[in-house]
């Protein structure tokens, strides 16, 4: 059963009137690009605008070129390191063995001042 309010579903700025009301649209330019799984996504840009030389793909997230045969590679994803793994990085294992000595001294220092 159709009733109620006339304008339901509708939002301001919505209607009929189209081009006429809002004004002529910018000339459009449609690029294809393309990324490593094969996917083609084609934006509208303004004509004289300057298209950019990535876009990310919509359905995988990838860096999409404008290449259908040298699609951009995907992005190499680096593991989660933990702080120690930082640390490692930084130090050698001598150089730990020294900075533990050192705390450690400090600690048999301090307890038998007390």
């Amino acid at each position: 059963m159709a009733g109620g309010n006339a304008i339901r579903g509708t939002r301001v700025g919505a209607g009929p009137m189209g081009e006429s009301e809002r004004g002529e649209t910018a000339p459009r330019v449609r690029v294809s690009y393309w990324c490593a799984n094969g996917h083609q996504t084609t934006p509208a840009f303004a004509c004289e605008a300057e298209q950019p030389e990535f876009w990310d793909c919509p359905r995988c997230g990838l860096p999409a070129g404008q290449s259908h045969e040298a699609p951009p590679a995907p992005p190499r994803n680096e593991p989660y390191k933990t702080h120690l793994a930082y640390v490692k990085e930084r130090r050698s294992d001598a150089d730990g063995a020294a900075i533990l000595e050192e705390a450690l001294n400090r600690l048999r220092k301090h307890r038998e001042e007390v």
